[in-house]
């Protein structure tokens, strides 16, 4: 059994597209499946987390902080973790994880310009700070963005 397996049980979902009300014949007659009587047979039924008047569970909560929907997560990574690849290699966000080096790219790779490289490297990634460009392409390699 995995995720991406799981279905739910045979007859437990419902189409939602079949008329309500239409008699005794249709199964769905009479009461159209709102039950006898109360709050909720009736037209009118209170909205989505409506509690009768009493402060709603989404109001009563405390709300704290911002997060903002555009801001995307850039994984930094210092220039002195690519010495792990030979001279002339090219590295790529797919050479990084293979390496051990990024776990999970999220939004994109940038590298920073911490430490020293002593190798020629040709190096893909999203983004780059100045110093890591200048002493990537200070050794004659090259610093290309994707």
């Amino acid at each position: 059994m995995e995720l991406s397996n799981l279905r739910p049980a045979r007859g437990s979902k419902h189409s939602d597209n079949f008329r309500r009300g239409r008699g005794h014949g249709s199964g769905n007659g009479k009461t159209a499946g709102k039950g006898h009587k109360g709050q909720k047979a009736r037209s009118g039924a209170p909205r989505i987390g409506f509690e009768g008047g009493q402060m709603p569970l989404y109001r009563r909560i405390p709300k704290r902080g911002f997060k903002c929907r555009n801001s995307k997560e850039i994984v930094a990574i210092n220039l002195s973790a690519l010495e792990v690849f030979d001279n002339g290699t090219t590295v790529d966000v797919d050479t990084l994880i293979e390496k051990g080096i990024v776990k999970n790219p999220r939004d994109g790779v940038k590298i920073l310009g911490n430490g020293e490289l002593t190798k020629k490297l040709d190096v893909k990634v999203n983004a780059y700070s100045a110093s890591a460009k200048e002493k990537i392409e200070a050794l004659g390699g090259t610093a290309e963005v994707m």
